[in-house]
Order: C-alpha cells, then sequence, then structure tokens
C-alpha cells in the first residue's frame, strides 16, 4: 500500500487501538482462575468496548469496526488455542505488531452455490452480506476504502478472474519494516489435481533447498553478496553509535529492511514452488523433519556450557534461511490429502538402487557412492527417491532387497555394517 503522511498517521492511530483492545483482553484472561468466574466472551466484551469508548476520548476517536474486529480476532485465536499449535494469545507490542482488520462497509445480495438467492428464515428476505469496497485504477493499481482514511492506493499483486478484483468481505493492514501491506480474506478454490499418479519425493537441505526425486533440484533464493556486505556494513555503524541514540535505530532500521528483503524472497518462492508442485504431482511425499529440534540453540547452561556454539547458530541461520516448514504447510494447503510424510532417518544413507545402508557410501555431500553394488548418483537426489519410495525411518535393510523394495528391520545395529568383498 501507499498511503499518504495524512493517512499513515491516521492508520497508525488503528494500529495503536486494535493492539491495546487485543492487550485488554490478553490481561483478562490472565487473570482466570478456576475458583473465579470465566473470562467474558466476545458479546460481552463488546458491550465493554462501548462503555470503555463513552469514558475514554482517546478510544472513542477511532473507528468502532476496528476495534470490534480485534477482539473478535482474540476470541478466534482462544478458540483455536489448542489447534493452531501458537497456544494462548500473548501481549502485541508496539513495533513489531503493527496491524489492523477492517469489515467491508458495502452491503450485496449474497447467493446459493447453485445461483438461488439466500434467504432470511423469518423474514423471506434476501441476505445481504458484507463486502469491501475496491475500486481498479489500472492493470497493476487499485484502491480501496479505509475508515477514516478514505481512498488508499495499493498494487495488485494477484490477478483475478477474467482480470476482476477479488470479491472479499474483509481485509487486514499491516505495516512491517517502514512498508504498509493489504491482504483480502478470501477462500483460495483447490488447484486441479494432476492426471499423472507418479509420486515426487522431496529431499530438503541446506546446499540444495529442495531435490525431486525426477533430478530437478531447486533453491530458495538468498541475498547477494552486495546486500550481505551491506548489512555487515550498517551492523558495525550501529554498534559504534551512542547507546538509545537515534543514529542506531537508523542503522537498525536499515538492517531490518535488507532482511525484510530476504523474507520477501524466500515466502515469493515457496509459493511459486508449492503451487507448482500441487500442479504438477498428485501424491507428493516430504522427508518428516522436526525442524524446531533442529534449530535449537547449542549454548547449553551454566552448569553445561555448550560446544561449537557460533558454528551451530550459522547452521540453525542458514536452515531457516531455507524455508522448509513454510515448503511444507503451503504445499499441504494447495494439495489436501496429497501430502505425505516419511520418517527421515536413513534415507541419505540408504542406497536408491539395492537398499544397502551403510554411512561411508555418503561420500559428501553431493556424492554417493554405494559401497554394495557401486551405484553412484547425487546424494540428494538418491535421498528424494527414498523418500518418493517411503524407505524411511527402517534401520537395517535385507541384504537381496531390491531397488526400492521393502526393507525389514533386524536388532543389530546399523552403525557398522559388514563391507561386501
Amino acid at each position: 500500500m501507499y498511503p499518504s503522511p495524512v493517512q499513515v498517521e491516521r492508520m497508525l492511530t488503528h494500529c495503536a487501538h486494535a493492539r491495546y483492545v487485543w492487550n485488554l483482553a490478553v490481561e483478562q484472561h490472565s487473570h482466570r482462575r478456576r475458583w473465579r468466574r470465566s473470562a467474558p466472551g466476545f458479546a460481552e466484551q463488546c458491550r465493554q468496548l462501548t462503555e470503555a469508548r463513552r469514558e475514554n476520548e482517546w478510544l472513542s476517536s477511532g473507528n468502532a469496526d476496528v476495534q470490534q474486529q480485534a477482539l473478535k480476532d482474540f476470541a478466534r485465536a482462544m478458540n483455536a488455542r489448542f489447534t493452531s499449535g501458537f497456544g494462548e494469545p500473548t501481549w502485541r507490542r508496539k513495533h513489531v505488531h503493527e496491524g489492523f482488520r477492517v469489515i467491508g462497509t458495502d452491503r450485496v445480495p449474497e447467493y446459493h452455490a447453485d445461483g438461488s438467492p439466500k434467504r432470511n428464515a423469518k423474514t423471506g428476505r434476501q441476505v445481504r452480506g458484507r463486502s469491501v469496497v475496491v475500486q481498479r485504477l489500472n492493470r497493476r493499481w487499485a484502491q480501496v476504502r479505509v475508515p477514516g482514511c478514505g481512498w488508499v492506493r495499493f498494487r495488485l499483486s494477484v490477478k483475478g478472474k477474467g482480470g476482476k478484483l477479488p470479491e472479499a468481505k474483509s481485509f487486514r493492514v499491516t505495516f512491517r519494516n517502514g512498508q504498509w501491506h493489504i491482504a483480502f480474506a478470501l477462500v483460495p478454490e483447490p488447484l486441479p489435481v494432476p492426471g499423472t499418479d507418479t509420486v515426487i519425493g522431496i529431499d530438503r537441505g541446506v546446499t540444495v533447498t529442495a531435490a525431486l526425486s525426477d533430478g530437478r533440484k531447486l533453491n530458495c533464493p538468498q541475498l547477494t553478496a552486495k546486500e550481505r556486505a551491506r548489512i555487515r556494513k550498517h551492523q558495525r555503524r550501529a554498534a559504534r553509535a551512542p547507546k538509545g541514540s537515534a543514529a542506531k535505530a537508523a542503522e537498525h532500521a536499515k538492517v531490518a529492511r535488507l532482511k525484510a528483503r530476504e523474507a520477501n524472497r524466500r515466502k515469493d518462492w515457496c509459493e511459486k514452488t508449492s503451487t507448482m508442485l500441487a500442479r504438477c504431482y498428485a501424491p507428493l511425499r516430504f522427508e518428516k523433519l522436526n525442524i524446531k529440534n533442529m534449530t535449537r540453540s547449542a549454548k547449553g547452561t551454566v552448569e553445561q556450557p555448550g560446544q561449537n556454539v557460533a558454528q551451530k547458530s550459522g547452521l540453525n541461520r542458514a536452515i531457516l534461511a531455507q524455508g522448509w516448514g513454510l515448503l511444507r504447510q503451503r504445499t499441504g494447503h494447495k494439495a489436501p490429502g496429497r501430502v505425505e510424510d516419511v520418517p527421515a532417518p536413513y534415507t541419505s544413507l540408504r542406497c536408491s538402487a539395492c537398499g544397502w545402508i551403510d554411512k561411508n557410501s555418503r561420500k559428501s555431500q553431493a556424492e554417493f557412492v554405494c559401497s554394495s553394488c557401486g551405484f553412484t548418483c547425487n546424494a540428494d537426489t538418491n535421498a528424494s527417491i527414498n523418500v518418493a519410495a517411503g524407505q524411511g525411518g527402517i534401520p537395517r535393510p535385507r541384504r537381496s532387497a531390491g531397488a526400492g523394495g521393502v526393507t525389514t528391520a533386524t536388532s543389530r545395529s546399523s552403525a557398522r555394517e559388514p563391507q561386501p568383498k
């Protein structure tokens, strides 16, 4: 979005009101105890918000719909705290959680999927739903009506069907690293299932972000050498600047903008790659990785300090820069029911030709030479073929296992394999 300075000031006020109301709701639920009455729900909080707007001049100067939508977002977060994976809603901070949601002000008639109008069961009148007021200016630009701000211009990044703007009921405005973004709430149509039944395996790594079992290698874009040099330059200047000075804040802001550019590239790549995978392949298999444990810090405790802490932190940054989790998540959203997770152990050490497991077969990061049959292949491609065949998590293969065949486990350790003569 590209608002004017006056609109920026008004939109920041909306962000402050939404954050203030959200934190009040968090505080109410933080005092909840078993022997006390339950915390108020959405309807009671809306009634309390009306009373607060009468008594607080600063709160009453804002838009009531923006503040109510913040309460509604909190209620949804509370209802989904056990299924979303984020837990209880937490506090929102200034300069970190800047954003608000707006419900459409226009009223449009609603229809069923077959085209028949929706009617009220009591009155028999046609149901009229909310709709966002959006106008297209040209092929790449449009404007949306924001409460208290008027028309705000924004750049179109996704084209609608037939060149039409999407008909949304609400939208969310966020402010990150000096940039305003708008996102319309729409339920996307599922991608069509391809006619092929070819199973594709996807092996994720640091050097090669995603290696496919058909031989393709996909890499997530990173910052260029010049951009990394600029980050180091601004970090050095920030370290030399006086504490709490405007110069230190300005240098940190420049670093944040460069890192935000990297995050935008990573998200864009994950969206495009997940769309390509969902359109081209029907069954998709990812190796099951616990990214949270893989990127855990190695600093340890005071009694038992960790080793190679700096090296482990660098590895953690390299893993998080690849977007493994986002790629798996978005692919699952776009191809529901067609994505499977294969256990990751032994997928990199197993020969995809004969099924033999030996750690000595992995000569380097990119070279795999089977110590049993002599099969040679790229190590990431070999692992992706094992993932596509579902050969993961089985510790010990049979000596006579065929190509991609099912292997069985024994009680013997796989750390030291008997070498063939």
